[in-house]
């Protein structure tokens, strides 16, 4: 199981040529793709068209649902905390999606590079 990244899920439901939208639809096809709520939010935030909504409809049935418990919600905290620690400014939303994944003991399948700046500190929170 991994959770994707709206950054990964862009690249699959927009028919990208990459290893991330191959990765993606492997996942989905395993039935190992997971979301979240933040995750969620910024795909219904950005759908275009009909066309899309339809497959994250279809999405919402078919990929697992990581919960943003109150516990992730303590681990984003202390995520955040860190980063700004060793002075590195990223998005509260990649945090979140970052702390899910530690939370559920899931790996995180992505195509941003703040993911490559969070992943490292979120270790042994």
């Amino acid at each position: 199981m991994k959770l994707v990244d709206t950054s990964a899920w862009v690249e699959y439901l927009r028919a990208g040529n990459s290893d991330v939208a191959d990765n993606v639809e492997a996942l989905v096809l395993a039935d190992e793709a997971a979301w979240c709520d933040m995750v969620m939010l910024e795909l219904w935030n950005g759908a275009r068209g009909q066309q899309e909504k339809r497959k994250l409809t279809e999405l919402s049935a078919a990929a697992l649902r990581l919960e943003t418990t109150t516990e992730v919600w303590e681990l984003a905290h202390r995520l955040a905390a860190r980063c700004r620690d060793k002075g590195k400014t990223v998005p509260a939303a990649d945090v979140l999606v970052v702390a899910c994944a530690a939370h559920h003991e899931v790996e995180l399948e992505h195509k941003d590079g703040h993911f490559d700046v969070i992943l490292p500190l979120a270790k042994n929170l």
